[in-house]
C-alpha cells in the first residue's frame, strides 16, 4: 500500500492544532494584518460574510479553502457570524511578529457566542443578552440561571417544566447550555426558538457547581446571596460559569451576586399570554407593544429595566404602592425630576460601561465617560437626598460617586482621549514624571535639531550645513563638497554623493537613540498607567453597578411620571379584595395606534 506523505507548513500545522481545541467554533486565525480562515470555516465565512473564497496550496496533499479580512473590520464580520448563530474563536498573534524566532505563538484569545457577547456591536442596548443555563432532573423539575456577562446581572430560580417554560418565555436568553442528553426533551418541552449548545453530564453536579461558584465569589458559603435552598438553580448557575471559562471569559469580577428568582414576588404569564397580550412584542408594523408606548427612558439602563418590570410584574402592594407614590412625587415637582433625567441621560451605559473594566474592554473616551458619570451621579445625590419621600431618599442614600477614583480619573485622563487604548496620547500631563521628560524629547526634537545645525554651522564655518534622516543610517550632517575640507576629525563620513558627503557624530547618535526610543517609551508607559488606572476601578465594581440600577429606576420612575403627565394617566388606588372599578379606561397601545382626528 503506498504511503501518502504530506508537508504541511508550520503555519498550517499551528492552525490544525489550535483549531481541534475549538472543533464546533469559527477559527478566526490571525495573520499579519488579517483574520484568516481555512477549509470548512472559510466556507462558511465566505456564505455568511459574502467574502471571496479562494484556494491556496497550504503544503500539504490537497489545496484548502480560504477566505479573510482585515483585522480592523473584526467588529463587522464577528457581529455578522454571531448573529448568524456561530460560534468563534478568536486566535490573536500572542507576541511581536518582528521578535519571533520561527513562527509567531498563536493562541485563542477570546470565543464569542450568542449569550457571551460583550462588543458593543453584537449588544442591542435597550435589551438585555441573557446566557441561561437549564439543569435537567428525573423528577421534572428544573433549575434555571440567567447572566447577562455585559451588565454581571445573575439570577438563579427553580420549578416545574411550566414555571421553566414561563421564565423562558420571560427572559429570551440568547442562548441556551443543557446537558448533552437532554436535546430532545428541550425542543420537545420548551417553544423557543434560541441557539443552544449541550455540555457533558459532568458538570451538572451539586458538588461542582458549588465548588465553581464559591471559587468565583471568593466565599466559603453561599449563605449571603440567599440561595442556598435553590440547589437545583445553583447547578444551573455553575454550569453557566464553567461555560465562561471553557469559552475563554477569565475576566469576571464585575459578576458579584447571584439574585434569586421569588416565584411568589412576581404575576408569571405564559408565553401565549405575553404574545396576545403585546407587551413587548408584536406581529404588526410600528409601535404595536405596552412596551413601545410606554418606553420614554432616558438610558440604556432604565430601557432594560423597564422591559423586564413589564415582563415581571409585582404582586406586594407595598412595594407597588412604593413606586406609585413616587411617579406622584415625581408628578408634582418637575423641576427634580427633569433635573434628574437630564443628568441620568448623560451618564451613558453605567452598568455596561462598568463591567467592560475587569473584561479589559473599556477604552479611554468610556473610561472618561465612566468619570463623568459618576460626577452626575454625585449631582443626583445631592437633588434627591433631602426631598420628603422615604423610597427615593432610600435610593439617594444608596448612591456612591465614588470621589476618589473619579477625581482621579480626570486627573490623569486628558479631555479629549483617543478611542483606542494603543493609539497612545489618554494620559495627562503631570500623572508621571518620566512621562513627561519622555515627551519634551519627543516634542523638542525639532527644535534640538535646528538648534544643533545651527551651531555646527558657526563652529565649522560650514554655512550650507543641513541635518537630515533617513532609515539606513538615522539622522547624518550633510556638507556640500565645497565645504569638505571644514569637516571636524571627529565626524564620522557615513555616505559619499555627487555632491556632498554625509557624516555622524556621537552627539547625534546619543540623541537619535534618545528621539527614536522616546516614542515607544511614551507608548509603554502610557499603557502601564492606564492598566493601572483600570486596575484600581477593580475596587468600585459593586458601588458603580448599584449605581446603574438606581439610575435605571429613577429613569423609569421619572418615565412613568412624564407619560402621566403627556397622556393624562390616574394613580390607581390599590386593596387587597377582588373588586374591580374602572372609570373611563382607556388601552394605551390602541389609544395611540388610532388615528389623530
Amino acid at each position: 500500500m503506498a504511503k501518502t506523505t504530506t508537508t504541511e507548513t508550520p503555519l498550517m500545522q499551528q492552525h490544525r492544532a489550535i483549531k481541534q481545541k475549538y472543533p464546533d467554533a469559527i477559527l478566526l486565525f490571525r495573520v499579519g494584518d488579517f483574520y484568516e480562515t481555512f477549509g470548512q470555516d472559510a466556507v462558511i465565512a465566505s456564505q455568511v460574510l459574502g467574502i471571496t473564497l479562494t484556494k491556496r496550496n497550504n503544503g500539504a496533499a490537497s489545496s484548502s479553502e480560504l477566505a479573510g479580512f482585515p483585522h480592523h473590520a473584526m467588529d463587522t464580520y464577528l457581529h455578522k457570524l454571531v448573529k448568524a448563530g456561530y460560534r468563534v474563536a478568536i486566535c490573536d498573534q500572542l507576541e511581536d511578529p518582528k521578535q519571533a524566532k520561527g513562527i509567531v505563538k498563536r493562541g485563542v484569545t477570546e470565543m464569542v457566542t450568542p449569550g457571551t457577547a460583550v462588543n458593543d456591536k453584537l449588544l442591542e442596548h435597550r435589551s438585555n443578552n441573557f446566557l441561561a443555563g437549564i439543569h435537567f432532573t428525573e423528577n421534572e423539575e428544573y433549575g434555571l440561571a440567567f447572566l447577562d456577562i455585559s451588565t454581571g446581572e445573575f439570577f438563579i430560580a427553580e420549578g416545574d417544566r411550566e414555571y421553566a417554560d414561563k421564565l423562558l418565555q420571560s427572559f429570551k436568553p440568547a442562548e441556551v447550555i443543557f446537558q448533552r442528553h437532554q436535546q430532545k426533551k428541550f425542543k420537545e418541552y420548551f417553544g423557543i426558538k434560541v441557539y443552544s449548545y449541550t455540555l457533558d453530564e459532568w458538570i451538572f453536579s451539586e458538588d461542582y457547581a458549588e465548588d465553581i461558584l464559591l471559587k468565583h465569589f471568593q466565599t466559603h458559603s453561599l449563605k449571603g446571596f440567599g440561595v442556598e435552598g435553590l440547589k437545583k438553580g445553583l447547578i444551573a448557575a455553575g454550569a453557566i460559569l464553567h461555560y465562561l471559562k471553557d469559552t475563554e471569559h477569565p475576566n469576571l469580577q464585575h459578576i458579584i451576586s447571584l439574585q434569586r428568582i421569588e416565584r411568589d414576588d412576581f404575576l408569571w404569564m405564559d408565553r401565549f399570554t405575553i404574545r396576545n397580550l403585546e407587551l413587548i412584542g408584536s406581529n404588526l408594523e410600528g409601535n404595536h407593544t405596552l412596551l413601545g408606548v410606554l418606553d420614554n427612558t432616558v438610558s440604556p439602563m432604565g430601557a432594560r429595566l423597564l422591559k423586564r418590570w413589564i415582563i415581571f410584574p409585582l404582586k406586594d402592594i407595598f412595594k407597588i404602592n412604593e413606586r406609585l407614590d413616587l411617579v406622584e412625587f415625581f408628578i408634582k415637582d418637575p423641576e427634580l425630576r427633569n433635573g434628574i433625567a437630564q443628568r441620568i441621560k448623560q451618564c451613558g451605559d453605567v452598568e455596561r460601561l462598568v463591567s467592560k473594566i475587569p473584561l479589559k474592554k473599556i477604552n479611554p473616551r468610556e473610561l472618561l465617560q465612566l468619570g463623568r458619570a459618576l460626577k452626575f451621579i454625585q449631582e443626583i445625590k445631592q437633588l434627591c437626598i433631602s426631598q420628603h419621600n422615604e423610597y427615593l431618599k432610600r435610593l439617594a442614600d444608596a448612591l456612591n460617586p465614588c470621589t476618589y477614583i473619579c477625581e482621579k480619573i480626570f486627573k490623569e485622563i486628558v479631555d479629549n482621549p483617543p478611542a483606542l487604548a494603543v493609539k497612545g496620547g489618554m494620559i495627562n500631563s503631570g500623572v508621571s514624571a518620566e512621562l513627561d521628560d519622555l515627551r519634551k524629547i519627543s516634542s523638542s526634537g525639532k527644535s534640538y535639531l535646528a538648534q544643533l545645525q545651527q551651531e555646527e554651522a558657526e563652529i565649522t564655518g560650514i554655512s550650507s550645513l543641513k541635518i537630515s534622516f533617513n532609515n539606513v543610517f538615522g539622522y547624518y550632517l550633510e556638507v556640500t563638497n565645497s565645504h569638505k575640507s571644514k569637516v571636524p576629525e571627529t565626524w564620522i563620513r557615513k555616505q559619499t554623493l555627487a555632491n556632498a558627503e554625509r557624516y555622524i557624530t556621537p552627539e547625534l547618535k546619543e540623541y537619535e537613540e534618545k528621539i527614536m526610543g522616546a516614542e515607544d517609551k511614551i507608548l509603554q508607559l502610557e499603557i502601564q498607567l492606564y492598566e493601572a488606572l483600570q486596575n484600581e476601578l477593580l475596587d468600585y465594581i459593586a458601588p458603580i453597578q448599584t449605581n446603574g440600577n438606581i439610575l435605571a429606576i429613577l429613569d423609569c420612575l421619572s418615565c412613568f411620571a412624564n407619560n402621566a403627565i403627556q397622556f393624562k394617566y390616574k394613580k390607581p388606588q390599590l386593596h387587597d379584595g377582588d373588586e374591580l372599578l374602572i372609570k373611563e379606561g382607556r388601552h394605551p397601545v390602541i389609544e395611540r395606534n388610532l388615528p389623530q382626528g
